[in-house]
């Protein structure tokens, strides 16, 4: 299996893993009320806490561990931010969002909004006990995680002792994708180095390994990453700003019926202001 490691600040995988998008949860602020259309986000908070609503009715607050999967389909305008307070106090926050493309059949479904709590997610452990495997989405080895997903899609975050090693059966349908959230090692059988904020991308194959390295920084005690794989969806994609269709043509009837009101309105009372930059 073949493995291409680098810095991918907004990776598009379009061609390869199910139309992932990874932008990241880069400003303390979150974001003000704003539209999406024809795909899926998925909110996964390491440390923090989390708010998000929506203009359909979803939402919620997620802390560690936890998961919010919005399926914006039609359209629905949402904010999402860390509390006011975790932001005025500096505290830490460490999350990580997906963009997950939906095939044209779906992308004009229903809104829906799925609230995972770290609780619920399958939790593995290799027989040596060097890894921790929490399975949020998909199916891993014969253990389904509780996301509900469109197209065939695993998500797995591992946690891997200094040192250790840990090699994963894959569908050998899917590519796949590591993210490393903290921490070094390497992987595949080429031993390709990976650290923090890197991502690697894996040829075919029906296996994925992940190694970390034997020391790893001081604040840092293992190596994480999220392991993400996916069935092409094998369609056109146009995307830009906060739609993701298939042609110019439904982008730019996304845009019209965000400004004439057709994707939702803002609830006349809600719990979260508006302040902060336009983001995700």
């Amino acid at each position: 299996m073949d493995v291409h490691a680098g810095h991918h600040p907004w990776s598009d995988h379009g061609g390869t893993l199910a139309d992932f998008l990874i932008p990241q949860l880069d400003s303390p602020k979150g974001t003000p009320w704003h539209p999406h259309r024809g795909f899926e986000t998925v909110t996964y908070i390491i440390d923090g806490i989390f708010d998000h609503q929506d203009s359909n009715g979803g939402g919620g607050t997620i802390t560690n561990g936890d998961t919010q999967w919005m399926t914006a389909g039609s359209g629905l305008l949402h904010i999402e931010a860390p509390p006011e307070s975790l932001v005025m106090s500096g505290g830490l926050f460490h999350g990580l969002q997906l963009w997950v493309n939906l095939p044209a059949k779906d992308k004009m479904m229903a809104p829906r909004y799925q609230d995972i709590r770290g609780g619920s997610v399958r939790l593995l452990t290799t027989p040596d006990g060097g890894a921790l495997l929490r399975v949020i989405a998909g199916e891993l080895d014969g253990h389904e995680g509780p996301g509900i997903t469109h197209t065939p899609i695993a998500m797995v975050h591992a946690t891997i002792a200094p040192g250790a090693e840990v090699t994963l059966p894959w569908r050998a349908d899917f590519n796949g994708l590591a993210y490393v959230l903290a921490g070094r090692g390497s992987v595949g059988a080429q031993r390709r180095p990976i650290h923090l904020g890197q991502t690697a991308v894996f040829g075919a194959g029906s296996a994925l390994t992940v190694r970390a390295a034997e020391r790893q920084d001081s604040h840092t005690p293992d190596l994480e990453v999220v392991l993400l794989g996916g069935q092409p969806i094998r369609e056109p994609m146009a995307h830009y700003g906060p739609f993701v269709m298939n042609t110019r043509e439904e982008l730019m009837q996304a845009f019209e019926d965000f400004q004439k009101g057709r994707l939702g309105t803002v609830p006349a009372v809600h719990g979260m202001t508006e302040s902060g930059p336009r983001g995700h």
